[in-house]
This record gives C-alpha cells, sequence and structure tokens, in this order.
C-alpha cells in the first residue's frame, strides 16, 4: 500500500472517490493506485504532487503488501 499517498488524503479529508474525480479516473483505478496495484501515469502523479504538496516520489512509496497487510 501506498501508506505516504493514503495519509495525505485522509489528511486534506478527501474520500477517494474525490481524488478519482479530481484526477479524472475511476474510484477503482485511484483504489488500485494508492493500494499499489497499479503505478499511474506521470500526468496524474504530477497532479497529485500539486494537490498535495508533497513530491511525488514520497508519495509513489509503494511499502510491501506482506509487511503491512490491510484489509480492503
Amino acid at each position: 500500500m501506498r501508506e505516504n499517498l493514503r495519509k495525505c488524503r485522509i489528511e486534506k479529508d478527501m474520500t477517494q472517490k474525490q481524488v478519482a474525480d479530481y484526477l479524472g479516473i475511476s474510484e477503482r483505478g485511484y483504489k488500485f493506485i494508492e493500494y499499489g496495484d497499479r503505478i499511474g501515469s506521470i500526468d496524474m502523479w504530477d497532479k497529485l504532487e500539486d494537490l498535495f504538496k508533497v513530491h511525488q516520489r514520497t508519495l509513489r512509496d509503494n511499502h510491501d503488501k506482506e509487511d503491512n497487510p490491510k484489509i480492503r
């Protein structure tokens, strides 16, 4: 899971649906990105960086799912 991305979204008081709408993608597509199952486009990461004011390298950090089991 991309815990930094999730944390930024929650700190901004946004749902996954709201972030997906901001990015112009489906909620399901955003969930795959936040869970670390998909990479996402460079343009999308640029938008997330602008939205959260956090460098995209930090947002993209994908913790090993086995080290961080989460209920989806």
